[in-house]
Order: C-alpha cells, then structure tokens, then sequence
C-alpha cells in the first residue's frame, strides 16, 4: 500500500459520501471512477465497505427520530407500522441479493458498460418521473399525491418498493433512484420518497456490509483495512453534510438536475470504455 492508493480511496470514499443517497448510483460512480484510476479492491468489496461510514451519517442525523421510534415500539403501533414497513421493503433485495451475489460480483461488478448504459437509462426515466410531479399551470400537482409522510407509507406500497430496490442489484441503476422512483410513482410527494429512501438504506446497506465482509472473510488483508478505513472516514463525513442538505433542494429543485449528471457521466463513461476499454 502506498501514498497513491490511501489518496485513491480517500478520494473514493468522498465519492461515495456525495453519491450514496442522491439517486445517481454510488456504486456506478465508484467501478467507473476506480476502472479509470486503476485501482482494484479485493474481491470489489472495497466498495460496498465503505458504505458503513454512509450509514453511519445518515443514523447520526436521524437519531433523535430514530430514539424516538424505538422508545415508542413496544405501545405504539404507529412506530410498529413504520419499522415493519421498513423490514418488508428491505427483504427483497435482501433475498433477491444473497441468491445472485456472486453474479454481481464476479460479472455485473466487472462489467463498466453496464454501468454506464444504466446510468443513462436511469436519468432518462428520472427525467420523465420528475416531469410528472411538476406543478401544472394551476399551481396544483400533475398528478395525484397520496403519501406525505414517508413513515406511514402503507406495507403494500412498501413491499413494491422493495421490489423496486432489486433494480439497483445492478451497478449503475441506483438504490435510492429506483426506491425513489417507485414511491413517486406510487404517490409519494418528493420529499417523502426521498426520506423513505433514507429510512431503507439503512438496513439494506448495512446487510449488503455485514454479507460481503462475511462473504470475504478469507481473502481480505491488514492493506485492505487501512484502505476502507480511509474511504469510510471520508464517506462518514461527506454523507453527513448531504444528507442534511440534500431534501431542502429536492423539495426545491426536484431530481431533474440529478437525472443529468446521471446522463453526463453515463455519457462520457461510455466514451471513456469505447476509446479506452
């Protein structure tokens, strides 16, 4: 290991901060930004590690929410309702993601073309969804909101939107773009689709960590440790200033800018592999 690569996985791990919870794939953004520099993590688990600083931020900001749920579960069946939703989204992707976690790994993971086609797909269907929510002329939505409070979507609505989630199994789609998408599409106004979205990165991240550090148990090293140390430090840090900031200028400003950079960097992405490979 050597000054190169702590610089590469800090810089990676800012990346993933700025990226975790907007929906443009963290994950996308990292295999392409790490084919180019060259850097290579064992087992690609680098990348999924460094996501507990991420879920970290995001518990630190939602902690006294959080608190509060927990101390009202036992006789509130409101916060009962909430956490089940919760679980019920995350199992899908749970399940769906254990079965198939070598073919991500080993095929999806490998494959930047894929990533890259993604992410312009993605902001093509973002654009088209943020269009949908716009005010019309009246001022009043173009379409019909239903759910304004992202803790007390109904478990129905949370189950699809779990399915919706296993879209983002493959790089470059977006775990928080395609749980987004599906709540818009569901009714959700935008603020509460993100905030669910938030909500469920929290038990779907720190599963997708704690299956892939089990999953490469054997092949990790003292150099990989120091690597991910870095990268989750930079990522705890930049996803704690996000994430305070990021639903204020989605209630203002919408996904439209977001499913650009999407098209910008899936675009110049793919120039990059044709000429490069």
């Amino acid at each position: 290991m050597d000054i190169v690569s702590l610089f590469e996985a800090a810089l990676l791990g800012v990346v993933e901060g700025l990226t975790e919870f907007l929906p443009v794939s963290s994950t996308g953004h990292l295999l392409l930004l790490g084919h180019f520099l060259g850097f290579e993590s064992t087992g690609k688990t680098f990348e999924v590690l460094i996501q507990l600083g991420a879920i970290l931020a995001i518990v630190a900001v939602y902690a006294a929410r959080l608190t509060s749920v927990a101390v009202r579960l036992p006789s509130d069946p409101a916060a009962r309702r909430f956490v089940a939703g919760v679980l019920v989204a995350f199992l899908p992707a749970a399940v769906i993601g254990a079965a198939l976690h070598g073919f991500i790994k080993q095929v999806l993971f490998e494959t930047p073309l894929v990533v890259c086609v993604a992410l312009i797909l993605g902001g093509l269907v973002l654009l088209w969804v943020d269009e949908r929510h716009r005010p019309a002329a009246d001022g009043g939505p173009q379409c019909d909101i239903r759910h304004d409070d992202a803790m007390r979507f109904p478990l129905g609505m949370c189950l699809a939107i779990g399915f919706c989630q296993c879209l983002a199994l493959i790089p470059g789609v977006s775990r928080s773009g395609s749980t987004i998408v599906g709540a818009l599409l569901m009714g959700a106004s935008k603020r509460a689709a993100a905030e669910f979205s938030f909500f469920l990165a929290m038990p779907t991240m720190a599963g997708a960590f704690a299956y892939d550090l089990y999953k490469n148990r054997s092949i990790l090293s003292l150099d990989d440790a120091a690597l991910v140390a870095v990268g989750f430090a930079c990522a705890f840090v930049t996803a704690l200033i996000v994430v305070r900031f990021v639903l204020d200028f989605i209630s203002r400003h919408g996904f439209a800018p977001f499913a650009w950079w999407r098209i910008v960097v899936g675009a110049a992405g793919l120039a990059g592999v044709l000429v490069y490979g």
